[in-house]
């Protein structure tokens, strides 16, 4: 069995031979996990269908779910999809960033890498380990979250070890990510932008920016059904720890439990009843940095249940509500 090779880079300074070899590898056809801002991503040359293949198979992904490709400049965005003013205009404005947008593909993308779609979801990180990668593998990278497929997602990398260990060639270890939660995901394909994904970039921002958003949830059922396939995370239960996970709303009781460790995550206070197991955050920022690793964590504590604080719908209160449901089932 091939065992993984894990370094050490620094942030700000990536060691330059490090960077060489893993891009190496990228072009070979191999898997490197590598730091983003948001979460880590397991990386593979984005047109190669064989290398490609290897990312499903090491996460156990289900094929028909598209892969985000990740780029270092616009000219290379413009190399593999159909570009609008619009969507060149939302680059400028968000790149890099934790901004994904789905555009019409062109051939030269494989159709597993769209999961057989005739899109593809693009973005630029703005990590400078991620940057420095793609960079000089001088080609896009696709790479999903690097963890297995429905678990939560890593920001760290002994997460990426945990969940794929040797399953994959190089990981490159930057310490814990910054923002914590994927990238927002949006359909930039027709006259409207539609929200396919919240995440690590607000609503807000785009609106701000002069776009009118439109939200899943203002499209009738065929639509929503259509449109959320061309991003990932959207169809599949995800984000979710082995023990079960409950939702805590605002203006609801406490849920009844009858069992006996009780872990809780969230900005609210729980009821003193809960135990040791709880992990509070100040904003939701720092909630959503700290949201998978926390699950993470009173998982290994051996909580037999996760109860979740349920934020209201404002900033990045949308994606960890979005990653939440994933992870609860609703």
């Amino acid at each position: 069995m091939k065992k993984v090779a894990v370094y050490k880079v620094d942030k700000w300074n990536p060691d330059v031979e490090v960077i060489k070899l893993a891009a190496k590898k990228i072009r070979e056809g191999c898997l490197v996990a590598f730091p983003t801002e948001t979460v880590y991503g397991l990386g593979a040359n984005a047109l190669d269908e064989e290398a490609v293949r290897k990312i499903f198979l090491a996460k156990g992904r289900p094929q028909d779910n598209p892969l985000i490709v990740h780029v270092a400049s616009l000219e290379a965005a413009q190399k593999i999809a159909y570009c609008s003013q619009r969507a060149l205009n939302l680059m400028k404005a968000f790149w890099p960033g934790p901004l994904t947008l789905v555009m019409k593909s062109k051939e030269i993308v494989p159709k597993i890498t769209s999961g057989g779609l005739d899109t593809v979801a693009i973005r630029m990180p703005s990590h400078p380990v991620a940057l420095a990668l793609i960079e000089k593998s001088g080609i896009p990278i696709a790479a999903p979250s690097a963890n297995t497929s429905g678990r939560p997602s890593p920001t760290n990398a002994e997460a990426v070890y945990d969940d794929l260990g040797d399953k994959i060639d190089v990981i490159l270890d930057s310490g814990p990510t910054d923002v914590g939660v994927e990238s927002t995901v949006i359909d930039v394909t027709g006259e409207r932008v539609v929200l396919l994904r919240p995440g690590g970039l607000p609503v807000e921002a785009l609106e701000s920016f002069g776009e009118r958003v439109i939200l899943p949830e203002g499209l009738n059922r065929n639509e929503r059904t259509d449109e959320k396939r061309r991003s990932p995370g959207t169809r599949y239960r995800h984000y979710a720890p082995s023990c079960k996970v409950l939702l805590w709303k605002e203006g609801e009781d406490w849920p009844e439990l009858e069992v006996k460790k009780i872990g809780y995550l969230g900005i609210r206070k729980p009821p003193s009843s809960v135990g040791d197991d709880v992990i509070l955050f100040e904003s939701l920022e720092h909630y959503a940095r700290g949201l998978f690793m926390a699950l993470r964590y009173l998982e290994k504590r051996g909580v037999e249940v996760i109860v979740a604080d349920y934020p209201k719908k404002e900033g990045l209160g949308l994606a960890i509500r979005d990653r939440l449901y994933r992870a609860s089932l609703g």
